[in-house]
Protein backbone atom coordinates (compact mmCIF):
# COMPACT_ATOMS: atom_id res chain seq x y z
CA UNK A 1 0.00 0.00 0.00
CA UNK A 2 1.34 3.53 -0.55
CA UNK A 3 1.60 5.24 2.46
CA UNK A 4 0.85 8.97 3.13
CA UNK A 5 4.26 10.02 3.69
CA UNK A 6 5.94 7.80 1.28
CA UNK A 7 7.41 5.24 3.05
CA UNK A 8 8.58 1.59 2.28
CA UNK A 9 6.13 -0.31 4.28
CA UNK A 10 9.20 -1.79 6.59
CA UNK A 11 10.81 2.09 6.47
CA UNK A 12 11.09 4.12 9.81
CA UNK A 13 10.55 7.65 10.06
CA UNK A 14 13.35 10.46 10.18
CA UNK A 15 14.46 9.94 13.38
CA UNK A 16 16.41 12.97 15.33
CA UNK A 17 18.09 11.99 18.90
CA UNK A 18 19.33 15.39 20.73
CA UNK A 19 21.30 14.23 23.93
CA UNK A 20 21.50 17.11 26.64
CA UNK A 21 18.85 18.79 26.05
CA UNK A 22 17.71 20.38 29.25
CA UNK A 23 20.31 22.51 31.00
CA UNK A 24 19.63 20.85 34.76
CA UNK A 25 18.85 17.69 34.23
CA UNK A 26 21.57 14.85 34.91
CA UNK A 27 20.50 13.39 31.44
CA UNK A 28 18.30 14.03 29.02
CA UNK A 29 17.53 13.60 24.79
CA UNK A 30 14.91 14.92 22.79
CA UNK A 31 13.49 12.83 20.21
CA UNK A 32 12.27 13.17 16.78
CA UNK A 33 10.03 10.36 15.12
CA UNK A 34 8.33 12.23 12.12
CA UNK A 35 6.66 14.58 13.68
CA UNK A 36 6.29 12.74 16.97
CA UNK A 37 8.77 14.88 19.66
CA UNK A 38 9.14 13.55 22.94
CA UNK A 39 11.53 15.46 25.69
CA UNK A 40 12.91 12.83 28.58
CA UNK A 41 15.19 14.05 31.10
CA UNK A 42 16.26 11.29 33.84
CA UNK A 43 16.64 13.10 37.62
CA UNK A 44 19.07 11.44 40.17
CA UNK A 45 17.26 11.04 43.53
CA UNK A 46 19.73 10.02 46.26
CA UNK A 47 17.12 7.78 48.22
CA UNK A 48 15.46 4.19 46.94
CA UNK A 49 11.33 3.82 47.37
CA UNK A 50 10.70 2.64 51.58
CA UNK A 51 9.55 -0.64 50.08
CA UNK A 52 12.64 -1.25 47.92
CA UNK A 53 15.15 -0.83 51.21
CA UNK A 54 12.53 -3.04 53.19
CA UNK A 55 12.79 -5.56 50.69
CA UNK A 56 16.23 -4.93 48.67
CA UNK A 57 18.16 -2.97 50.39
CA UNK A 58 21.35 -1.42 48.75
CA UNK A 59 19.26 -1.35 45.32
CA UNK A 60 18.02 1.65 43.37
CA UNK A 61 15.42 1.89 41.60
CA UNK A 62 14.14 3.02 37.83
CA UNK A 63 10.81 4.48 36.66
CA UNK A 64 8.93 7.14 34.72
CA UNK A 65 6.59 9.62 34.53
CA UNK A 66 4.40 10.27 31.23
CA UNK A 67 2.22 13.11 30.06
CA UNK A 68 0.92 14.58 26.99
CA UNK A 69 0.77 18.42 26.57
CA UNK A 70 -1.93 19.69 26.39
CA UNK A 71 -1.26 21.10 22.26
CA UNK A 72 0.54 18.36 21.68
CA UNK A 73 -2.21 17.42 19.70
CA UNK A 74 -4.91 18.78 17.13
CA UNK A 75 -7.48 19.83 19.92
CA UNK A 76 -6.32 20.60 23.19
CA UNK A 77 -6.35 18.52 26.02
CA UNK A 78 -6.47 18.72 29.43
CA UNK A 79 -3.84 18.69 31.67
CA UNK A 80 -4.18 15.62 33.86
CA UNK A 81 -3.02 17.47 37.34
CA UNK A 82 -1.99 16.09 40.98
CA UNK A 83 -2.01 12.13 41.75
CA UNK A 84 -5.57 11.76 39.14
CA UNK A 85 -4.18 9.77 35.78
CA UNK A 86 -5.67 8.46 33.36
CA UNK A 87 -5.82 4.39 32.82
CA UNK A 88 -3.42 4.92 29.39
CA UNK A 89 -0.99 7.53 30.91
CA UNK A 90 -0.88 4.91 34.19
CA UNK A 91 -0.20 2.27 31.60
CA UNK A 92 2.18 3.96 29.37
CA UNK A 93 4.55 5.15 32.96
CA UNK A 94 4.16 1.54 33.63
CA UNK A 95 5.34 0.21 30.47
CA UNK A 96 8.61 3.10 30.74
CA UNK A 97 9.49 2.12 33.61
CA UNK A 98 9.87 -1.25 33.15
CA UNK A 99 11.72 -1.11 30.23
CA UNK A 100 14.18 1.09 31.20
CA UNK A 101 14.55 -0.89 34.44
CA UNK A 102 15.38 -3.84 32.11
CA UNK A 103 18.59 -1.78 30.69
CA UNK A 104 20.08 -1.71 34.57
CA UNK A 105 21.55 -3.96 36.87
CA UNK A 106 20.15 -2.22 40.05
CA UNK A 107 22.18 -3.63 42.36
CA UNK A 108 24.76 -1.64 41.17
CA UNK A 109 22.76 1.64 41.61
CA UNK A 110 23.24 2.03 45.39
CA UNK A 111 19.70 3.14 47.18
CA UNK A 112 19.03 5.72 44.84
CA UNK A 113 16.68 5.90 42.55
CA UNK A 114 16.37 7.58 38.77
CA UNK A 115 13.09 9.16 37.58
CA UNK A 116 12.51 9.47 33.98
CA UNK A 117 10.45 12.60 32.85
CA UNK A 118 8.66 11.81 29.04
CA UNK A 119 6.72 14.72 28.06
CA UNK A 120 5.36 14.54 24.50
CA UNK A 121 5.83 18.04 22.67
CA UNK A 122 3.64 16.53 19.57
CA UNK A 123 2.55 13.65 19.00
CA UNK A 124 1.68 12.11 15.73
CA UNK A 125 1.63 7.99 16.87
CA UNK A 126 4.22 6.19 18.52
CA UNK A 127 4.94 8.57 21.78
CA UNK A 128 5.02 5.60 24.21
CA UNK A 129 7.77 3.58 21.97
CA UNK A 130 9.71 7.06 21.34
CA UNK A 131 9.45 7.93 25.06
CA UNK A 132 11.47 4.45 25.84
CA UNK A 133 14.11 4.53 22.84
CA UNK A 134 14.65 8.54 24.29
CA UNK A 135 14.37 7.87 28.03
CA UNK A 136 17.50 5.28 27.21
CA UNK A 137 19.92 7.94 25.86
CA UNK A 138 18.30 10.10 29.17
CA UNK A 139 19.57 7.47 31.74
CA UNK A 140 22.64 6.62 29.83
CA UNK A 141 23.77 10.24 30.66
CA UNK A 142 22.58 10.35 34.48
CA UNK A 143 24.50 6.91 35.02
CA UNK A 144 27.74 8.04 33.19
CA UNK A 145 27.35 11.11 35.92
CA UNK A 146 27.07 8.72 38.78
CA UNK A 147 29.84 7.44 37.51
CA UNK A 148 32.35 10.11 36.61
CA UNK A 149 31.32 11.94 39.97
CA UNK A 150 32.68 8.40 41.75
CA UNK A 151 28.69 7.57 43.70
CA UNK A 152 28.71 4.53 41.73
CA UNK A 153 31.79 1.70 41.70
CA UNK A 154 30.71 -0.17 38.85
CA UNK A 155 28.90 0.64 35.22
CA UNK A 156 25.29 -0.83 35.62
CA UNK A 157 23.73 -0.77 32.49
CA UNK A 158 23.58 -4.30 30.88
CA UNK A 159 22.44 -3.50 27.79
CA UNK A 160 20.76 -0.49 25.53
CA UNK A 161 17.08 -0.86 25.15
CA UNK A 162 14.47 0.43 22.40
CA UNK A 163 11.07 0.32 21.36
CA UNK A 164 9.01 0.60 17.82
CA UNK A 165 5.89 -0.10 16.58
CA UNK A 166 4.50 -2.38 13.86
CA UNK A 167 0.94 -2.83 13.07
CA UNK A 168 -1.56 -4.45 10.18
CA UNK A 169 -2.75 -1.86 7.94
CA UNK A 170 -5.07 -3.14 5.18
CA UNK A 171 -3.81 -6.50 5.42
CA UNK A 172 0.12 -5.59 5.24
CA UNK A 173 2.56 -4.85 8.21
CA UNK A 174 3.88 -1.50 8.60
CA UNK A 175 6.74 -0.52 10.85
CA UNK A 176 6.69 2.75 12.80
CA UNK A 177 2.77 4.06 12.34
CA UNK A 178 1.78 7.70 12.45
CA UNK A 179 -1.41 8.68 14.37
CA UNK A 180 -3.51 8.17 10.90
CA UNK A 181 -2.19 4.65 10.26
CA UNK A 182 -2.75 3.40 14.06
CA UNK A 183 -6.27 4.92 13.88
CA UNK A 184 -7.44 2.41 11.19
CA UNK A 185 -5.11 -0.60 11.67
CA UNK A 186 -6.50 -3.88 12.15
CA UNK A 187 -3.41 -5.23 14.67
CA UNK A 188 -1.18 -2.80 16.75
CA UNK A 189 2.36 -3.81 17.91
CA UNK A 190 4.61 -2.64 20.44
CA UNK A 191 8.13 -4.22 20.48
CA UNK A 192 10.57 -3.61 23.00
CA UNK A 193 13.63 -5.12 22.82
CA UNK A 194 17.61 -5.06 24.18
CA UNK A 195 20.24 -4.59 21.93
CA UNK A 196 21.32 -8.00 22.64
CA UNK A 197 18.56 -9.02 20.58
CA UNK A 198 16.10 -9.53 24.07
CA UNK A 199 12.71 -8.87 24.34
CA UNK A 200 11.65 -6.92 27.13
CA UNK A 201 7.76 -6.58 26.61
CA UNK A 202 6.02 -6.92 23.23
CA UNK A 203 2.00 -5.14 23.32
CA UNK A 204 0.35 -6.74 20.49
CA UNK A 205 -3.67 -6.16 20.59
CA UNK A 206 -6.14 -7.20 17.46
CA UNK A 207 -8.50 -4.41 16.74
CA UNK A 208 -10.83 -6.59 14.58
CA UNK A 209 -10.35 -10.10 13.81
CA UNK A 210 -7.67 -11.88 15.94
CA UNK A 211 -4.02 -12.78 14.04
CA UNK A 212 -1.93 -15.59 13.82
CA UNK A 213 1.25 -16.86 15.08
CA UNK A 214 2.65 -16.28 11.83
CA UNK A 215 1.98 -12.97 11.35
CA UNK A 216 2.95 -11.81 14.59
CA UNK A 217 6.41 -13.35 13.86
CA UNK A 218 6.24 -11.63 10.55
CA UNK A 219 5.27 -8.38 12.68
CA UNK A 220 8.09 -8.77 15.15
CA UNK A 221 10.41 -9.56 12.54
CA UNK A 222 10.15 -6.25 10.80
CA UNK A 223 9.89 -4.64 14.00
CA UNK A 224 13.53 -5.88 14.87
CA UNK A 225 14.94 -4.02 11.44
CA UNK A 226 13.47 -1.09 12.71
CA UNK A 227 14.90 -1.19 16.12
CA UNK A 228 18.87 -2.17 14.33
CA UNK A 229 18.24 1.49 13.17
CA UNK A 230 16.81 3.11 16.77
CA UNK A 231 19.95 1.48 18.14
CA UNK A 232 22.20 3.17 16.12
CA UNK A 233 20.61 6.13 16.55
CA UNK A 234 21.08 6.20 20.34
CA UNK A 235 24.69 4.91 19.73
CA UNK A 236 25.71 8.08 17.59
CA UNK A 237 23.86 10.34 19.91
CA UNK A 238 26.01 9.08 23.40
CA UNK A 239 28.81 9.18 21.25
CA UNK A 240 28.59 12.26 19.06
CA UNK A 241 26.10 14.37 20.72
CA UNK A 242 23.61 14.05 17.91
CA UNK A 243 21.70 11.26 15.45
CA UNK A 244 19.51 11.54 12.35
CA UNK A 245 17.97 8.53 10.68
CA UNK A 246 16.76 9.52 7.49
CA UNK A 247 14.11 7.83 4.87
CA UNK A 248 15.85 4.81 3.71
CA UNK A 249 18.98 4.66 6.18
CA UNK A 250 20.27 2.01 6.72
Amino acid sequence: MSRADGRRPDELRPVRIVPGYAQFAEGSALIEIGRTRVLCTASIEEQAPPWLRASNPGHGWVTAEYAMLPRSTPERMRRERGMILGGRTQEIQRLIGRSLRAAVDLALLGERTILLDCDVLQADGGTRTAAITGGYVALHQALKRLLEEGRIERWPIRSAVAAVSVGLVGGEILLDLTYAEDAVAEVDLNVVMSDRGRFVEIQGTAEREPFSLSRLEEMVRVARQGLSLLFRAQREALEAGSARVAFGDG
